[in-house]
Protein backbone atom coordinates (compact mmCIF):
# COMPACT_ATOMS: atom_id res chain seq x y z
CA UNK A 1 0.00 0.00 0.00
CA UNK A 2 1.72 3.43 -1.12
CA UNK A 3 1.21 6.83 -0.33
CA UNK A 4 0.22 8.08 -3.42
CA UNK A 5 -2.85 5.60 -3.61
CA UNK A 6 -4.39 6.65 0.30
CA UNK A 7 -3.84 10.37 -1.04
CA UNK A 8 -5.88 9.58 -4.04
CA UNK A 9 -8.67 7.78 -2.19
CA UNK A 10 -8.62 10.69 -0.04
CA UNK A 11 -9.02 13.15 -2.80
CA UNK A 12 -11.45 11.19 -4.61
CA UNK A 13 -13.58 10.81 -1.19
CA UNK A 14 -13.76 14.49 -0.65
CA UNK A 15 -14.26 15.52 -4.21
CA UNK A 16 -16.77 12.88 -5.10
CA UNK A 17 -15.37 13.38 -8.41
CA UNK A 18 -12.54 11.51 -10.17
CA UNK A 19 -11.66 14.00 -12.98
CA UNK A 20 -11.77 16.97 -10.34
CA UNK A 21 -9.78 14.87 -7.91
CA UNK A 22 -7.18 13.99 -10.41
CA UNK A 23 -6.84 17.38 -11.36
CA UNK A 24 -6.35 18.17 -7.81
CA UNK A 25 -3.40 15.56 -7.89
CA UNK A 26 -1.85 16.96 -10.75
CA UNK A 27 -2.29 13.85 -11.95
CA UNK A 28 -4.63 12.39 -15.50
CA UNK A 29 -7.61 10.39 -14.63
CA UNK A 30 -6.24 6.94 -15.67
CA UNK A 31 -3.50 7.37 -13.56
CA UNK A 32 -5.81 8.27 -10.23
CA UNK A 33 -7.82 4.86 -11.29
CA UNK A 34 -5.34 2.76 -11.89
CA UNK A 35 -4.25 3.75 -7.90
CA UNK A 36 -7.66 3.06 -6.50
CA UNK A 37 -7.78 -0.18 -8.19
CA UNK A 38 -4.60 -1.30 -7.01
CA UNK A 39 -6.16 0.09 -3.76
CA UNK A 40 -8.95 -1.67 -3.82
CA UNK A 41 -6.54 -4.64 -4.23
CA UNK A 42 -4.73 -4.36 -1.61
CA UNK A 43 -7.86 -4.02 0.69
CA UNK A 44 -9.52 -6.95 -1.28
CA UNK A 45 -12.75 -4.65 -1.29
CA UNK A 46 -14.10 -1.90 -3.65
CA UNK A 47 -13.79 1.60 -2.07
CA UNK A 48 -16.13 3.62 -4.46
CA UNK A 49 -19.33 3.12 -6.53
CA UNK A 50 -20.29 5.07 -8.99
CA UNK A 51 -23.61 7.24 -8.51
CA UNK A 52 -25.32 9.71 -10.44
CA UNK A 53 -23.53 12.19 -8.05
CA UNK A 54 -20.40 11.16 -8.68
CA UNK A 55 -18.45 8.64 -6.39
CA UNK A 56 -19.65 7.34 -3.27
CA UNK A 57 -17.89 5.45 -0.86
CA UNK A 58 -18.87 1.64 -0.26
CA UNK A 59 -19.53 0.95 3.54
CA UNK A 60 -15.68 -0.84 2.80
CA UNK A 61 -15.01 2.60 2.07
CA UNK A 62 -16.52 4.63 4.76
CA UNK A 63 -14.46 1.69 7.44
CA UNK A 64 -11.27 2.43 5.93
CA UNK A 65 -11.76 6.54 5.33
CA UNK A 66 -11.10 7.32 9.38
CA UNK A 67 -7.85 5.35 8.92
CA UNK A 68 -6.21 6.64 5.59
CA UNK A 69 -7.39 10.00 7.47
CA UNK A 70 -4.89 9.46 10.19
CA UNK A 71 -2.50 7.71 8.23
CA UNK A 72 -1.66 10.14 5.99
CA UNK A 73 -2.15 13.00 9.16
CA UNK A 74 0.48 11.15 11.12
CA UNK A 75 2.99 11.30 8.23
CA UNK A 76 2.44 15.23 7.22
CA UNK A 77 2.73 15.47 11.09
CA UNK A 78 6.40 13.85 11.32
CA UNK A 79 7.39 15.99 8.13
CA UNK A 80 6.15 19.24 9.79
CA UNK A 81 8.40 18.19 13.02
CA UNK A 82 11.55 17.25 11.10
CA UNK A 83 11.09 20.74 9.87
CA UNK A 84 11.13 22.54 13.13
CA UNK A 85 14.39 20.47 13.85
CA UNK A 86 17.57 22.24 14.04
CA UNK A 87 18.68 19.69 11.19
CA UNK A 88 22.94 19.06 11.76
CA UNK A 89 25.12 19.43 9.00
CA UNK A 90 28.03 17.62 9.01
CA UNK A 91 31.82 19.31 8.11
CA UNK A 92 34.17 16.52 7.13
CA UNK A 93 37.89 17.92 7.16
CA UNK A 94 41.34 16.09 6.62
CA UNK A 95 44.22 18.31 7.12
CA UNK A 96 48.04 18.12 7.41
CA UNK A 97 49.34 17.86 10.92
CA UNK A 98 50.95 21.04 11.30
CA UNK A 99 47.45 22.58 9.47
CA UNK A 100 45.15 20.62 12.23
CA UNK A 101 47.79 21.64 15.23
CA UNK A 102 48.26 25.30 14.38
CA UNK A 103 45.76 27.03 12.11
CA UNK A 104 42.52 24.58 11.80
CA UNK A 105 41.61 25.90 15.76
CA UNK A 106 41.15 29.54 14.33
CA UNK A 107 39.04 29.02 11.58
CA UNK A 108 37.01 26.02 12.83
CA UNK A 109 36.18 28.68 15.99
CA UNK A 110 35.45 31.57 12.94
CA UNK A 111 33.02 28.60 10.98
CA UNK A 112 31.87 27.48 14.49
CA UNK A 113 30.81 31.05 15.59
CA UNK A 114 27.92 31.53 12.27
CA UNK A 115 27.08 27.35 12.33
CA UNK A 116 26.87 26.50 15.96
CA UNK A 117 24.53 23.31 14.37
CA UNK A 118 27.06 21.82 12.01
CA UNK A 119 28.93 18.96 13.42
CA UNK A 120 32.92 18.47 13.00
CA UNK A 121 34.77 16.01 11.93
CA UNK A 122 38.90 16.58 11.41
CA UNK A 123 40.86 13.98 10.08
CA UNK A 124 44.65 13.73 9.81
CA UNK A 125 47.22 12.43 7.71
CA UNK A 126 50.75 13.74 5.51
CA UNK A 127 49.38 16.16 2.56
CA UNK A 128 49.71 13.20 0.56
CA UNK A 129 47.27 11.27 2.54
CA UNK A 130 44.59 14.12 2.84
CA UNK A 131 45.19 14.18 -0.91
CA UNK A 132 43.68 10.60 -1.13
CA UNK A 133 40.98 10.97 1.23
CA UNK A 134 39.91 14.25 -0.65
CA UNK A 135 39.76 12.17 -3.94
CA UNK A 136 37.89 8.87 -2.47
CA UNK A 137 35.50 11.21 -1.12
CA UNK A 138 36.13 10.25 2.57
CA UNK A 139 36.41 13.79 3.57
CA UNK A 140 34.81 17.19 2.20
CA UNK A 141 37.62 19.69 2.43
CA UNK A 142 41.51 18.88 2.66
CA UNK A 143 44.03 21.26 4.03
CA UNK A 144 47.64 20.32 2.90
CA UNK A 145 50.72 21.48 1.08
CA UNK A 146 49.54 22.37 -2.60
CA UNK A 147 49.57 19.03 -4.93
CA UNK A 148 47.45 18.52 -7.86
CA UNK A 149 45.43 16.22 -8.99
CA UNK A 150 42.99 16.06 -12.06
CA UNK A 151 39.68 15.19 -9.83
CA UNK A 152 40.31 18.42 -7.54
CA UNK A 153 40.05 21.19 -7.45
CA UNK A 154 42.93 23.24 -5.28
CA UNK A 155 42.60 26.94 -3.64
CA UNK A 156 46.25 28.35 -2.55
CA UNK A 157 45.65 29.29 0.94
CA UNK A 158 49.17 31.01 2.37
CA UNK A 159 52.89 30.41 2.41
CA UNK A 160 54.24 28.62 5.37
CA UNK A 161 57.84 29.69 5.60
CA UNK A 162 60.74 27.08 7.13
CA UNK A 163 62.12 29.24 10.34
CA UNK A 164 66.27 28.21 12.19
CA UNK A 165 65.21 28.87 15.67
CA UNK A 166 66.41 28.51 18.66
CA UNK A 167 66.07 28.84 22.52
CA UNK A 168 67.53 32.64 23.76
CA UNK A 169 70.48 31.20 25.82
CA UNK A 170 71.61 28.78 22.77
CA UNK A 171 75.27 30.03 21.95
CA UNK A 172 74.25 30.67 18.38
CA UNK A 173 71.49 32.72 19.68
CA UNK A 174 74.36 35.58 19.64
CA UNK A 175 73.96 36.17 16.60
CA UNK A 176 70.95 36.75 14.05
CA UNK A 177 72.91 35.46 10.91
CA UNK A 178 74.53 32.46 10.95
CA UNK A 179 76.30 29.93 7.94
CA UNK A 180 75.53 26.22 7.52
CA UNK A 181 78.95 25.56 8.83
CA UNK A 182 77.87 26.86 12.46
CA UNK A 183 74.72 25.27 12.17
CA UNK A 184 76.17 22.23 11.39
CA UNK A 185 78.69 22.43 14.94
CA UNK A 186 74.85 22.23 16.56
CA UNK A 187 72.36 19.63 17.52
CA UNK A 188 69.80 19.91 15.05
CA UNK A 189 66.51 18.35 15.90
CA UNK A 190 64.37 16.72 13.06
CA UNK A 191 60.95 14.83 12.75
CA UNK A 192 58.67 13.01 11.23
CA UNK A 193 60.81 11.08 8.23
CA UNK A 194 57.76 10.63 6.46
CA UNK A 195 57.07 14.27 5.87
CA UNK A 196 58.02 17.03 3.81
CA UNK A 197 59.58 18.71 6.09
CA UNK A 198 62.22 16.41 6.96
CA UNK A 199 63.16 16.17 3.42
CA UNK A 200 63.20 20.06 3.35
CA UNK A 201 65.91 20.11 6.10
CA UNK A 202 67.79 17.47 4.23
CA UNK A 203 67.92 19.20 1.32
CA UNK A 204 68.79 22.22 2.71
CA UNK A 205 72.20 20.68 4.49
CA UNK A 206 72.98 18.56 1.09
CA UNK A 207 75.02 21.06 -0.26
CA UNK A 208 77.46 21.99 2.51
CA UNK A 209 77.64 17.76 2.37
CA UNK A 210 76.51 16.54 5.17
CA UNK A 211 74.31 17.02 8.63
CA UNK A 212 75.26 18.78 11.55
CA UNK A 213 77.54 16.31 13.94
CA UNK A 214 74.83 15.96 16.48
CA UNK A 215 70.90 14.69 14.69
CA UNK A 216 67.74 14.23 17.30
CA UNK A 217 64.56 12.64 15.57
CA UNK A 218 61.31 13.17 16.76
CA UNK A 219 58.12 12.18 15.37
CA UNK A 220 56.29 14.76 14.92
CA UNK A 221 56.45 18.87 14.93
CA UNK A 222 55.15 19.50 18.80
CA UNK A 223 58.18 17.36 20.28
CA UNK A 224 60.26 19.17 18.03
CA UNK A 225 59.49 22.50 19.49
CA UNK A 226 59.88 20.86 23.21
CA UNK A 227 63.11 20.30 22.61
CA UNK A 228 64.70 23.75 21.47
CA UNK A 229 62.67 25.20 24.17
CA UNK A 230 64.76 23.20 26.32
CA UNK A 231 67.69 24.35 24.86
CA UNK A 232 68.43 20.93 23.53
CA UNK A 233 69.35 21.87 19.93
CA UNK A 234 67.94 24.21 17.19
CA UNK A 235 65.66 23.29 14.66
CA UNK A 236 63.91 24.50 11.25
CA UNK A 237 60.02 24.96 12.39
CA UNK A 238 56.85 26.05 9.82
CA UNK A 239 56.18 29.98 11.31
CA UNK A 240 53.19 28.56 12.32
CA UNK A 241 54.48 26.59 15.10
CA UNK A 242 56.46 28.74 16.44
CA UNK A 243 54.88 32.53 15.94
CA UNK A 244 53.50 32.88 19.55
CA UNK A 245 57.09 31.42 21.02
CA UNK A 246 58.80 34.22 18.44
CA UNK A 247 56.37 36.70 19.42
CA UNK A 248 56.83 36.04 23.39
CA UNK A 249 60.48 35.82 23.19
CA UNK A 250 60.38 32.04 23.72
CA UNK A 251 62.03 31.19 20.57
CA UNK A 252 64.43 33.50 18.84
CA UNK A 253 64.49 33.16 14.58
CA UNK A 254 67.83 32.69 13.12
CA UNK A 255 68.73 34.13 9.28
CA UNK A 256 71.10 31.61 7.40
CA UNK A 257 73.11 33.10 5.27
CA UNK A 258 73.18 32.57 1.88
CA UNK A 259 70.15 30.10 2.01
CA UNK A 260 66.95 30.93 0.07
CA UNK A 261 63.81 31.25 1.58
CA UNK A 262 62.50 27.75 2.54
CA UNK A 263 58.27 27.46 1.72
CA UNK A 264 55.64 25.48 0.98
CA UNK A 265 52.27 26.83 -0.46
CA UNK A 266 49.16 25.30 1.72
CA UNK A 267 46.59 24.87 0.02
CA UNK A 268 42.67 23.44 -0.03
CA UNK A 269 41.24 20.91 -1.75
CA UNK A 270 37.86 19.55 -3.02
CA UNK A 271 36.50 17.14 -5.52
CA UNK A 272 35.46 19.13 -8.95
CA UNK A 273 33.00 16.54 -9.83
CA UNK A 274 31.49 16.68 -6.08
CA UNK A 275 27.83 18.07 -7.41
CA UNK A 276 26.33 17.36 -3.67
CA UNK A 277 28.21 19.55 -1.83
CA UNK A 278 26.46 20.65 1.60
CA UNK A 279 25.58 23.50 3.02
CA UNK A 280 28.72 23.61 5.25
CA UNK A 281 31.28 22.36 2.83
CA UNK A 282 30.19 25.21 0.68
CA UNK A 283 30.52 27.57 4.00
CA UNK A 284 33.80 26.16 4.85
CA UNK A 285 35.06 26.56 1.26
CA UNK A 286 33.31 30.26 1.31
CA UNK A 287 35.64 31.29 5.00
CA UNK A 288 38.60 29.50 3.10
CA UNK A 289 38.28 32.13 -0.18
CA UNK A 290 38.35 34.97 2.49
CA UNK A 291 41.80 33.22 4.29
CA UNK A 292 44.23 36.19 5.44
CA UNK A 293 47.45 34.82 5.54
CA UNK A 294 46.98 36.35 9.49
CA UNK A 295 44.64 34.04 10.31
CA UNK A 296 47.71 31.63 10.14
CA UNK A 297 49.07 33.78 13.66
CA UNK A 298 52.29 33.82 11.71
CA UNK A 299 54.71 36.36 12.29
CA UNK A 300 56.22 39.04 9.60
CA UNK A 301 58.55 37.89 7.23
CA UNK A 302 62.31 37.76 8.77
CA UNK A 303 64.81 39.78 6.56
CA UNK A 304 65.42 38.87 3.16
CA UNK A 305 68.54 36.85 2.81
CA UNK A 306 72.02 37.86 1.99
CA UNK A 307 74.51 35.86 0.60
Amino acid sequence: MQLAQVEGFLEVARRGNLSRAAEALFITQPALTARLRTLETEVGNPLFRRGRRGMVLTDAGRAFLPYAERAVRALQDGASAIERLPLTDELVLGAAPAISTYVLPQLLIRFEAEHPAVRLNVRTGHSEEILEMVVRGDVQVGLARELHHPSLETMGLYEDELVLVVEPRHPLARNRRVTLERVRDARLILFDRTSSYYDLTNALFRPAGRLPRGVLELDHIDAAKQMVLAGLGVALLPTTAVAGELRSGALRRLELIGTPRIERRIAALRRLDDEGRSPAALAFWALLQAFDAATADAPPPGPTVRS
